[in-house]
């Protein structure tokens, strides 16, 4: 099933962790935006914080 994008975040931070975000990003292949979703979620996954999976389809 294919993910859609439910919510945005907009935050502010230090220009030299933006572009350290971007140097792992680019270093993983990934967007930052995907670099930002799975530090959240290892960081969850470590300290035992649940994050639920939604899924939904496109019609």
């Amino acid at each position: 099933m294919a993910r859609t994008k439910i919510s945005t975040l907009n935050l502010r931070i230090d220009p030299n962790v933006k572009a350290a975000v971007q140097a792992a990003a680019e270093r993983e292949h990934r967007s930052v935006a995907n670099m930002v979703e799975v530090l959240i979620r290892r960081h969850c996954e470590q300290s035992g914080i649940p994050v639920n999976e939604t899924s939904k389809t496109r019609s």
